[in-house]
């Protein structure tokens, strides 16, 4: 469902037909110069397409922990959400530095060197890696919560339901 959301995404955005293949270590392979990146909870998906790399990641907002939140935020990463609840806070931020761990071919593993740097507002982030900085949206419908990640920064976002 997943690479269909990827598909439909290929269709709107005029890419066509795109495969949707995985190299030997499970990172997704551009077809004809298009890229794609997929997210996926119970109930519902999400899949993006760029012709430059592109990474999304999707989650539902719940309440969390407060040791899972220190341990994914710093204070001072904290500090930049000022008006966003604990929760938002927190999944505003996981999913953002998914979408910068996809885009850059790399997992979970490393979201330890992921920073968050600034918060513009209730829909833009700047993130760092790797000494790298990158412009992160978010986006909030029905309780889940999806952050894309791409080189520019213009994210056109379009909802498909699934009946």
């Amino acid at each position: 469902a997943a690479r269909q959301s990827a598909r439909v995404s290929a269709q709107l955005s005029g890419f066509g037909s795109v495969k949707f293949d995985k190299d030997n270590s499970g990172i997704p392979v551009p077809s004809r110069g298009v890229y794609w990146s997929i997210s996926h909870k119970p109930g519902v998906v999400a899949g993006v397409v760029s012709d430059q790399k592109i990474g999304i990641d999707i989650e539902e907002i719940k309440p969390v922990p407060g040791k899972l939140i220190d341990r994914i935020l710093s204070l001072k990463e904290c500090m930049l959400f000022k008006d966003d609840d604990e929760s938002i806070m927190f999944f505003r931020a996981f999913t953002a530095k998914e979408a910068v761990l996809k885009l850059n071919g790399k997992g979970i593993r490393k979201l330890a060197e992921v920073s968050v740097i600034g918060v513009e507002n209730q829909m833009n982030m700047c993130l760092s890696f790797q000494g790298r900085k990158y412009r992160v949206e978010n986006f909030l419908k029905d309780n889940y919560l999806a952050s894309v990640t791409k080189n520019v920064q213009e994210v056109i976002w379009s909802e498909k339901t699934a009946v």
